[in-house]
């Protein structure tokens, strides 16, 4: 099993949420977060200042899948998300060792 970690920018997750539906996906966590990669912020100006913007808006979007589905779930993330400017955000998949459903005590891929 994986466990696939997006983070993508906000107006993205509607068509990230309808391509993962389109694959078989049936669930998913998602937080808003903020964070900077390369791109390191923007400045504004608000009011005659100027000041930086150092953790800029993203969503973090998390999938647990079997082994078989995770290509297919990263594909489908990059393909929705993909704006092509910079901060488009970024996909990890980490090695899932264990699931427990509570309610039913399930394990394993069934648990997902």
């Amino acid at each position: 099993m994986k466990l696939i970690i997006a983070i993508i920018k906000p107006f993205k997750l509607e068509e990230v949420k309808e391509a993962l539906s389109g694959i078989g996906i049936e669930g998913m966590t998602v937080t808003e977060v903020k964070g900077f990669g390369r791109q390191k912020g923007h400045t504004e100006i608000y009011r005659g200042s100027e000041y930086t913007v150092d953790f800029l808006p993203k969503v973090k979007v998390e999938i647990a899948v079997g082994d078989e589905l995770a290509a297919r779930t990263v594909e489908a993330i990059v393909k929705s998300a993909k704006t092509g400017k910079i901060g488009d955000g970024k996909v990890f998949v980490v090695p899932l060792d264990e699931v427990v459903r509570i309610r039913t005590d399930e394990r394993g891929e069934s648990a997902v």
